[in-house]
């Protein structure tokens, strides 16, 4: 197996094309934009043309060995590394146990290059994976002239407050990186990296693409069926990942669709009329922990939050979630407040998202969010 054909982002391809041709290229990059929109299939394209032996104005040859073997993860110059769950092993052995889990998650990546977007909050880039890192970058390449590194979701190079080896282990390599080494970063946020790290990366802002492209790929792709496509296409705003999360699977809904539908369930629990509902709801939420899935429920309620503003206004292009728009106006219609205090429900959701990022009680964040957003929109 192998990856997918790169989609959209036709423009950004050509300019990186011509910088590299131009021996203007710089060394050290960071690509981002929304979670899903192909920047470390992007960045893993860019890597195939600084190694592939005829590149062109238009990208990659393709057929060359150097192209062949990175299309299926195989060169062993172009190096991809992405935030994997800590393994048990300690010491010296951390190294060695991180390279193995990255292997078989690197094997599962060509015999299922299409995945959905998803978030562990276990998993991390660690100093140990950072130091691997660095070893390979100050050896020989080992077939071509030069070496690639791409590091997906950079912000997982963890923890970068309380303990920030990893990141700064990375920023020696970026301040005197080897002549024939480039590293591309990936992340949503580039705020979250340590600034000593951002300072020296060239940011380039990937763009989500047309919904007709998402459209057209999940068809070709994903073996989507045309009204499937179209649906998924339009709730992934521009997001190839977040689209295959909400097509449906064999006998369940997509990943992103059951997120979709729990963060629904929250906004129509803030809107009810009794306290009840809210309670129900916050105590239904899992108690184990209020990262991962909890988290991804918050984010898409930011969404949902918004659709709510827009119904009210009138400005039903623009909704996202395009298959609740009759819902979202009769919402709307019985809430006449909604449009004026979403915005202060949004900023209520993203204090309890911060809040997530340390060891809550869910269920107690969520009933305190809830009535919050009852007050703001009821």
């Amino acid at each position: 197996m192998s990856l997918l054909p790169i989609e959209g982002h036709r423009e950004l391809r050509a300019s990186l094309a011509a910088s590299f041709l131009a021996h203007r290229l710089p060394d050290s990059l960071l690509f981002h934009g929304p979670a899903g929109v192909g920047k470390q299939r992007l960045a893993l394209w860019l890597g195939q043309l600084l190694l592939c032996a005829r590149p062109a104005p238009d990208g990659p040859c393709g057929e060359c060995q150097a192209c062949r073997m990175a299309v299926r993860l195989e060169h062993p110059d172009l190096h991809w590394f992405f935030p994997l769950p800590r393994p048990k092993a300690a010491g010296d052995r951390l190294g060695d146990a991180l390279e193995d889990a990255r292997a078989a998650e690197l094997a599962a990546r060509r015999a299922e290059p299409l995945r959905a977007v998803s978030s562990d909050g276990l998993a991390g880039i660690y100093l140990a994976h950072v130091q691997v890192l660095s070893r390979i970058a100050n050896a020989r390449p080992a077939m071509g002239h030069r070496k690639v590194f791409v590091i997906g979701d950079a912000e997982a190079l963890v923890p970068q407050e309380s303990s920030p080896e990893a990141a700064n282990a990375l920023l020696k390599l970026l301040e005197e990186p080897p002549a024939d080494t480039t590293v591309i970063l990936t992340a949503v946020d580039p705020d979250v990296l340590l600034p000593t790290v951002r300072s020296r990366l060239l940011p380039v802002r990937v763009q989500p693409l047309p919904v007709a492209d998402v459209e057209r790929f999940l068809e070709a792709h994903a073996a989507a069926a045309p009204a499937a496509a179209r649906r998924a296409a339009r709730i992934s705003q521009g997001s190839i990942g977040r689209a295959v999360g909400f097509l449906p699977l064999k006998n369940a809904d997509g990943p992103l669709e059951e997120v979709r539908t729990a963060s629904r369930a929250l906004l129509e629990a803030a809107l009810a009329g009794s306290a009840a509902p809210r309670m129900v709801t916050a105590l239904a939420q899992s108690p184990a922990g209020a990262r991962g899935g909890f988290s991804d429920v918050l984010e898409d309620l930011t969404i949902w939050l918004r659709d709510l503003a827009a119904a009210a206004t009138g400005a039903d292009a623009v909704i996202v979630n395009a298959d609740a728009a009759d819902w979202l106006r009769t919402a709307a219609g019985r809430h006449p407040r909604a449009a004026a205090g979403v915005p202060d429900a949004l900023r209520a959701v993203e204090t309890t998202l911060q809040l997530t990022q340390f060891n809550i009680n869910p269920q107690l964040a969520l009933a305190g969010l809830l009535r919050r957003l009852h007050g703001s929109l009821a």
